[in-house]
């Protein structure tokens, strides 16, 4: 090989680490930035891996756990707990897989074991402690810290001990795929029809989200259900005089529009503060300007019969 040729080779290679190393996306076959982080090769493997997990009994919590369970322990009392725990990773500062992680570790946790509403908070902060230090977070809250939010009501020790319960009773398995696991995999196709506005329309996602984790009649569906309703709603809301599902998204998420129609209405009448009124910390979380204040997007009172239909 000549040196000129050499150094031509040499010159490509330099480019294609530049490009790496910035974070240059190559293109697909539609002419749309690839993401590498999506795995395009093996995302249908991976998809199938993560149900696997999500219906795995180990990694589920009972669908109705506290009236089978709990004695102590209302609906209310949870989504109160939860409203909280959005306030707390608010302040910290935690990513929201840590949000999504804590309150199924509560759920799993509540499902096996009988609390008084006294210890309830407890639960709560050791949860969002795991998560956070031991699965989520690079610079994690201390135990300090989270004993100080609860304004010294538990002792480190109690925090401590706590967590220790919560990892045996849930056999360190911890890391369940969330809301926010399958919200990552739908989104781009959900997308794919909207030119403009895509940011609100993810802020849009994450409001809905992070509202079905106070509703307790939440829990028994799977997150990817959870996930393919918040799509299914985020669309109608954007643009209610169309039908938000399609065959792509059915075959691309699994579920027909009437597998979605209860879990999406019990969204949509918490978006509409008919459900879970009370509960303001993540609305208030999303009237801010940097989530493009979707809190406050207006919304039709009830979503037409036809779009549960087969598309």
């Amino acid at each position: 090989m000549s040196p000129r040729s050499r150094k031509q080779k040499r010159s490509q290679r330099q480019r294609r680490g530049l490009q790496q190393k910035e974070g240059v996306l190559k293109e697909d076959v539609d002419g749309k930035p690839e993401d590498p982080q999506m795995c395009a090769p093996y995302a249908s493997d991976i998809y199938e891996y993560l149900h696997k997990m999500e219906v795995d009994p180990k990694r589920r919590p009972l669908p109705d756990y506290i009236e089978k369970v709990q004695k102590d322990v209302s609906p209310n009392m949870r989504g109160i707990l939860v409203d909280w725990l959005v306030e707390v990773a608010e302040e910290y500062k935690l990513v929201s897989d840590t949000l999504y992680l804590t309150v199924s570790y509560v759920d799993r946790y509540l499902s096996f074991n009988v609390l008084s509403r006294q210890r309830l908070q407890l639960l709560g902060v050791s949860a969002m402690l795991i998560a956070s230090r031991k699965y989520e977070e690079i610079n994690p809250p201390h135990v300090e810290d989270f004993c100080y939010i609860t304004d010294n009501t538990y002792t480190k020790e109690e925090v401590v001990k706590m967590e220790a319960d919560i990892l045996k009773s849930l056999k360190f398995e911890m890391g369940n795929p969330t809301i926010k696991t399958f919200l990552r995999k739908f989104t781009r196709t959900a997308l794919e029809d909207y030119k403009t506005s895509n940011l609100q329309l993810e802020f849009l996602e994450f409001y809905l989200a992070e509202l079905s984790l106070l509703d307790y009649n939440c829990v028994k569906f799977l997150p990817s259900l959870v996930a393919a309703s918040v799509i299914f709603l985020t669309r109608f809301l954007m643009r209610p005089k169309t039908n938000p599902w399609s065959s792509t998204l059915q075959q691309y998420t699994g579920y027909k529009a009437s597998d979605l129609k209860e879990c999406v209405l019990i969204i949509h009448d918490l978006y509409l503060s008919r459900r879970g009124g009370g509960l303001q910390a993540v609305r208030e979380k999303y009237k801010q300007h940097k989530f493009k204040c979707v809190a406050n997007m207006p919304s039709p009172p009830e979503i037409p019969a036809l779009y549960f239909e087969e598309v």
